[in-house]
């Protein structure tokens, strides 16, 4: 029985290795840092306190037990594409098929160190919720909520979640009466954030803002963060009390230690079919792959999960002579229903 090796336990991970274990052809093995799923779609959550930091987090074992695959925590160093091997901090694992799932790393501008965010390591979720609630305890303060862009990759964007949080602050602070109280400012170095939804969808945002009373800081690179705020290109400054930052994604430092072709981003290059075509059946899905398509493309969670399927889906037919081989690029598209705290708006592309 072959044997296949998935890197990484989030949608895009344990999707495929659920697939591929219930084909029943393969040896599957998952291979994740942290011992559960993390559901961060949910964690714009956290903060307002609707859930708890449990809530966030589905087990890696409770999933085994449906899909018996083979779990293995530990943290990937180096990928040895020619060899078939793969590097972890306490071992190596060889393989005949190989799903890169690992994610991405997040560019640092400077000061990004006095900064919160909800989407890199689940713990920092708590760190902002910590902040945040403690001015609430104080009852007034001024609060930034933005993210960044990557000029070498604009896929590689994360707007959704910090447009849902400041919505939902909104909310939380007004239904406690204490709104007025608060300046809530939203910033991004683009002319027009979340232009990929569409214009209609931008043209919805821009009211919600003004109905809501938040501030927008658009169109201006950002210079670098201090404790207080947000410094611009042109030196001016958002001051806050709190700043959360969604930062870009950037290839995962584990692609530098491997043989595998890189962009200019530093993602892992793949075809339609999830396939990295220097690689000896070696595939790439997530926020790991470069995606090609149209201007709205994006790395998605739904999209990541899909292109899960679509690797095991190529692996089951390459291996079974099969030449029935799926794309995920008829499948990209703009798919978000946008929690607005009372509410949600639908929005497709």
């Amino acid at each position: 029985m072959k044997k296949v090796l998935v890197l990484g336990g989030g949608f895009a991970g344990v999707e495929t290795a659920i697939m591929l274990q219930k084909s029943k052809l393969f040896e599957v093995t998952l291979v994740s840092e942290r011992d559960y799923l993390f559901l961060y779609p949910v964690s714009i959550w956290l903060p307002t306190r609707e859930i708890n930091f449990e809530d966030t987090k589905l087990a890696l074992a409770d999933i085994r037990r449906k899909y018996p695959f083979r779990l293995v925590i530990d943290k990937v160093t180096g990928i040895q594409s020619q060899s078939n091997k793969v590097t972890l901090e306490n071992g190596k694992l060889e393989y005949d098929y190989l799903v890169v799932a690992i994610g991405s790393d997040k560019m640092r501008p400077a000061g990004i160190e006095h900064t919160h965010t909800i989407c890199g390591i689940p713990e920092a979720n708590l760190k902002f919720t910590d902040k945040f609630q403690e001015l609430v305890q104080k009852g007034n303060g001024n609060i930034a909520i933005g993210f960044g862009g990557n000029p070498k990759d604009k896929s590689a964007v994360r707007g959704g979640p910090a447009f849902e949080l400041i919505f939902n602050i909104d909310h939380y602070l007004r239904k406690k009466k204490i709104r007025d109280n608060f300046n809530l400012s939203f910033f991004a170095p683009m002319e027009e954030p979340g232009a990929k939804m569409g214009k209609s969808a931008l043209k919805m945002m821009s009211s919600m803002f003004k109905k809501q009373k938040l501030h927008q800081y658009y169109g201006k690179k950002i210079q670098g963060f201090e404790p207080d705020g947000v410094v611009f290109e042109d030196n001016s400054k958002l001051n806050a009390d709190l700043t959360m930052f969604i930062a870009a994604g950037t290839g995962s430092g584990v692609f530098k230690q491997s043989d595998l072709p890189l962009s200019d981003a530093g993602f892992i290059q793949i075809d339609k079919h999830c396939r990295v075509p220097s690689g000896q059946h070696v595939y790439a899905i997530g926020d790991s792959a470069a995606l090609e398509g149209p201007d709205f493309t994006a790395k998605q969670g739904h999209l990541a999960e899909i292109m899960g399927r679509i690797a095991a889906h190529n692996i089951i037919a390459t291996e079974t002579g099969s030449n029935n081989l799926k794309s995920y690029q008829e499948h990209i598209s703009i798919l978000c229903v946008m929690d607005t705290g009372n509410g949600a708006a639908y929005v497709c592309n």
